[in-house]
């Protein structure tokens, strides 16, 4: 398999950016996860990693090599659409062994690889159906199965589970990420939900606006996100953001809402101006020993826990909560925060505060 480096790599489509210098490296065997919304330049970048795309400028490299102006069919590289992409008047086994076939291997050679490949994806018994008549589930397996069958480098996949309803899309991740562990892989997945890419990925790049936001572990984007718009797109319900104008404290590491002292991590010491504190909500806790007040306006049961919706003087936030803890529309309670898990923004620019020393802190590669 094989490492990919994306340097600098723009694109640009008359007048309009998709793609802006963007750079990150996806390991050997990684199970990498480009995530973000619908017009980010997520798809745009896989389809100039794959050869369908040119980048305006920039390099790209595939197990060392700049490929950047290389044609896909010189990438070694196999490539999984949303919608299946099956030759119809082909059965599945056909369908599999059609690109071995057009690169002239042997028959008995290319059964051999089309019944591997079958009794990997589960689909023994369907070799010999039309693909027509097949469930989506066994439809994407096929076309996963056409791509496996080449080793190829690396293999694309731009949100191969789109067209599945929700509870298939959820097992069929979970066999995709199987394949993978199994397979060692070097896997490029877009997507641009995020509960896929947390449960899936093994890094993560998040984009917006064509704009690579962060890239990380899953872990890490969650906990510490680099900008606000990461902090609201990962998570449901996304990050609360309470808004205040002032200063935070080093040494003694703090921020003053109204009357009450909220301590933060030091890394956001040295702020000033219009901040915003991101915190999540988990880490929202219902105290009546807390001196910063709110008012509860609407709860929403799930079951073993419920969503508290709060109104304080800096912004309503929802609190993730027990459903066992008692939270009543019209009533004051204090709120209490996990000090360790906050973030401190920038609201002008958008950006995680980082004090000097601390820059790289959000950002884990």
């Amino acid at each position: 398999m094989a490492q990919i480096c994306i340097e600098n790599v723009r694109k640009d489509f008359g007048s309009f950016t998709a793609v802006q210098s963007s750079s990150f490296t996806i390991e050997d065997g990684e199970f990498f996860m480009l995530l973000g919304p619908s017009g980010c330049g997520k798809t745009t970048t896989l389809r100039m990693m794959a050869g369908l795309e040119l980048p305006t400028s920039g390099e790209i490299f595939i197990d060392g090599e700049e490929v950047g102006m290389k044609p896909a069919s010189q990438r070694d590289i196999a490539f999984v659409f949303q919608m299946f992409a099956l030759y119809p008047h082909m059965n599945v086994g056909k369908n599999i062994s059609y690109p071995l076939l057009s690169q002239g291997m042997p028959k008995p050679q290319v059964k051999r690889k089309v019944d591997e490949v079958a009794q990997i994806l589960g689909i023994t018994d369907i070799l010999k159906k039309p693909v027509g008549g097949l469930s989506g589930g066994d439809r994407q397996r096929v076309a996963l199965g056409r791509a496996i069958v080449r080793d190829p480098k690396a293999f694309f996949m731009d949100e191969p589970l789109g067209a599945l309803d929700a509870e298939f899309r959820e097992h069929m991740s979970e066999e995709l990420r199987a394949l993978h562990d199994r397979m060692g892989a070097t896997t490029v997945y877009v997507t641009h939900d995020q509960l896929e890419a947390m449960q899936m990925g093994d890094k993560i790049v998040v984009m917006n606006h064509g704009v690579v936001e962060q890239f990380g572990v899953p872990q890490d984007i969650y906990d510490w996100p680099a900008t606000m718009f990461v902090a609201s797109f990962i998570g449901s319900p996304s990050m609360n953001f309470l808004n205040f104008h002032g200063i935070v404290g080093s040494g003694t590491t703090s921020v003053a809402l109204g009357e009450s002292e909220i301590r933060v991590p030091e890394q956001h010491a040295g702020g000033r101006g219009d901040l915003a504190l991101g915190v999540r909500p988990e880490h929202v806790h219902l105290d009546d020993a807390s001196d910063y007040r709110a008012e509860v306006v609407a709860t929403e049961y799930l079951g073993t826990t419920q969503i508290v919706t709060l109104n304080t003087p800096h912004g309503d936030i929802k609190a993730r909560i027990a459903s066992s803890d008692r939270a009543v529309v019209g009533e004051k309670t204090g709120l209490r925060f996990d000090e360790r898990t906050i973030t401190v923004f920038e609201t002008e620019k958008g950006r995680a505060l980082l004090s000097a020393g601390n820059e790289g802190v959000l950002n884990h590669g």
